[in-house]
């Protein structure tokens, strides 16, 4: 983790201004093509969820600005972000999970597989110490719908500054997939070109 010296920060007029607001948070909702990505998945038997889960998470690690965050007074810089994921039970609720990160599917997806169980054996919202980390980035999925819009609940009195990605289901689109995309960031500390990255940087690696 590096602290970011402000007063040389070529965003800290940016940050100034946002921070200034009572919602700071801005994002895009959008898609991307899946069609290679939930072939691949399928083929292998591999959990989609859990392919374009490590496929985002790893475009997340190649976007420095995706890695800032806010602590009290300072900007900070991770060397490395995780997922830190809602998890859906049979019973209808969800609980939080936190997955470190591996450039190695196969280690992530034990990770994962782990969280699961995890929280499928647990109740509540297992709101604990992973799940208040800031080297995180906040997922979510509504598997049973495509939408074209999202909002997040929101508390004022919380200074948030992790960045928010969500997906919905993936849908038939001419002669391939589609999956719905939702990106909310702090706008003190990223633009909409560093989303467009991510997104660029996501499809990339979906196609792959």
């Amino acid at each position: 983790m590096k602290k970011i010296d402000l007063s040389s920060w070529n965003r800290k007029e940016h940050f100034d201004f946002f921070s200034q607001y009572d919602d700071p948070f801005f994002g895009i909702v959008t898609e991307v093509d899946c069609t290679n990505a939930y072939r691949f998945a399928r083929e292998n038997k591999y959990s989609f969820f859990a392919w374009y889960l490590h496929k985002a998470i790893t475009a997340v690690n190649k976007i420095e600005e995706f890695k800032y965050r806010i602590l009290g007074e300072e900007v900070v810089l991770y060397d490395v972000v995780h997922a830190a994921s809602t998890i859906g039970r049979k019973d209808g609720t969800f609980g939080f999970s936190f997955i470190h990160f591996s450039e190695d599917f196969d280690v992530f997806n034990t990770d994962l597989l782990e969280e699961i169980k995890n929280v499928e054996n647990t109740t509540g919202l297992r709101a604990n110490e992973d799940a208040a980390r800031k080297d995180a980035i906040h997922f979510s999925t509504l598997p049973w719908n495509k939408f074209t819009g999202l909002t997040h609940a929101k508390n004022f009195n919380n200074k948030d500054s992790v960045p928010k990605i969500s997906f919905g289901r993936a849908f038939d689109s001419g002669s391939g997939k589609k999956l719905p995309v939702a990106v909310n960031a702090h706008h003190g500390l990223m633009d909409g070109i560093h989303l467009a990255r991510f997104l660029e940087e996501f499809q990339k690696l979906l196609n792959a």
